[in-house]
């Protein structure tokens, strides 16, 4: 997402939708998009500015007013996956991604380790890779 155009060519493009030339004329002539002319024209006629509308702004975590509610789950029973967490948010209707689940829980301070019982059974190995000239069978 990048920066709003500036004010200035935001009116200059209007000023020629105003003068007569059509949005997608006056998008040629300034070098913007069809779609920004057009939106712009639409805005000046709405509201009376074809300034930019405030752009992103703090966002609010969804699952603080559960905090109380997600906190215990992980005191009774530590072992609990996102998933199951997630399936328990679901049973109150409240309908969230494992990334936010988990984000939660960051900010709280609480981190999902793997345990013992969760790691695989053993070490990942190299295999033995291709065969070698010396290791192959000479034909017959």
């Amino acid at each position: 997402m990048g920066r709003p155009y500036s004010l200035d060519l935001r009116e200059r493009v209007v000023a020629a939708v105003e003068a007569g030339a059509s949005s997608r004329a006056a998008a040629r002539q300034f070098a913007v998009s069809a779609s920004s002319a057009i939106k712009w024209v639409e805005r000046i006629r709405q509201t009376g500015s074809v300034a930019a509308s405030k752009m992103g702004g703090h966002r609010r975590a969804p699952l603080n007013e559960l905090r109380v509610f997600l906190l215990s789950l992980i005191e009774e029973q530590p072992d609990l996956t996102l998933e199951e967490i997630r399936a328990r948010l679901g049973e109150r209707d409240v309908m969230v991604c494992v990334t936010a689940i988990w984000r939660f829980y960051d900010r709280n301070g609480i981190s999902f380790k793997k345990n013992r019982a969760r790691r695989r059974a053993g070490q990942a190995r190299r295999g033995g890779g291709a065969p070698t000239m010396a290791a192959r069978s000479t034909p017959a």
